[in-house]
């Protein structure tokens, strides 16, 4: 689907095949000179086509767009470098420009996921069969791009729109949207959805994501904002109430974390089999990839509550063990 949302601003619904997603919206405004392009899709033919069919539509030339890449997860970067031209700038931050050089290549990237899964507690089996079928490993990228970066608060300006950069942490480590003070437009990545809530998952003791993503709530909300462009599903325009809802969300997510592990330790995998998610099938029938998205929340909900004082952790033979 390719709509109109502002004057030369368009949302162009792209296809992720065999992924809950269903779709990401990559924007496209539309300026005289140079265009730009919001995120992308994976690297997927199903994803090539729409996006290019898209631009030849809007009469946009690859040799005169730039880019920017709201964060590093592969359905909003994984067509950027085949896409992007020689003329062209990909603008990107510097936390997650670092850290995706650092997991580029495969075999590490293997290794420290098969790492994290028996840190969470996942069997073995499991853990084999997750790794084969990660994201990552779907679409990804040929090459990174040559990186033009941007740092919280730098304009981006294209056409008749000032944007500003707002850097924004906690659906990843770097994530950032972008801002538009004069239109009052936020495009807001992943950090705020309005039909479905952004997985907050944590791998780093000296990074609590949740506690970065409330924070950056805190920040969007201080905006003036009367229209939000997500990365995936409807645009919306109640920004407030949507805020409000994904903090209750969380709330209720740390509680279900606490009482996962009171009478016994868990690990992550434990507590995550124990709480409510959209999936209603029994745990034991979770595609093993949600139990992953699943497992990773529960983490970061565990961390946080750890950093609070309210449980403790310890690790024996690899396996990370929660108690209250």
């Amino acid at each position: 689907m390719l709509e109109e949302v502002e004057s030369n601003l368009f949302r162009i619904e792209v296809p992720l095949p065999e992924n809950p997603l269903r779709s990401v919206n990559s924007y496209v405004i539309r300026a005289g000179e140079r265009n730009l392009v919001i995120d992308t899709g994976m690297e997927r033919e199903e994803c090539w086509s729409v996006l290019t069919s898209s631009f030849d539509r809007l009469g946009v030339r690859l040799d005169r767009t730039d880019f920017f890449v709201t964060h590093f997860h592969i359905d909003h970067m994984g067509l950027v470098a085949s896409l992007a031209s020689p003329r062209s700038k990909v603008y990107y931050h510097q936390p997650e420009a670092d850290f995706v050089a650092k997991l580029n290549e495969r075999a590490r990237l293997r290794s420290v996921l098969s790492t994290l899964a028996r840190q969470c507690g996942f069997p073995d089996h499991e853990t084999e069969e997750f790794v084969g079928k990660h994201p990552a490993f779907d679409g990804t990228a040929p090459a990174l791009p040559q990186f033009t970066i941007l740092a919280d608060g730098d304009p981006l300006e294209i056409g008749d729109y000032r944007f500003e950069c707002v850097q924004t942490p906690g659906h990843t480590i770097g994530h950032m949207c972008l801002y538009e003070p004069a239109k009052k437009i936020l495009v807001s990545g992943d950090h705020v959805l309005g039909d479905i809530t952004p997985n907050i998952s944590s791998w780093s003791d000296e990074y609590d994501a949740l506690r970065e993503y409330l924070r950056s709530l805190g920040r969007v909300g201080a905006l003036d904002v009367e229209l939000v462009l997500p990365g995936h599903r409807r645009i919306f325009k109640d920004l407030a109430a949507r805020i409000g809802e994904l903090r209750r969300h969380h709330e209720a997510r740390l509680e279900e974390a606490l009482s996962g592990v009171r009478g016994s330790a868990k690990t992550a995998y434990g507590v995550a089999a124990q709480m409510s998610w959209d999936f209603t099938a029994p745990w034991e029938r979770f595609p093993v990839l949600q139990k992953w998205f699943a497992t990773g929340e529960a983490w970061s909900h565990l961390k946080h509550l750890e950093q609070d004082g309210l449980l403790r952790s310890e690790t024996r033979d690899g396996v990370v063990l929660f108690t209250a």
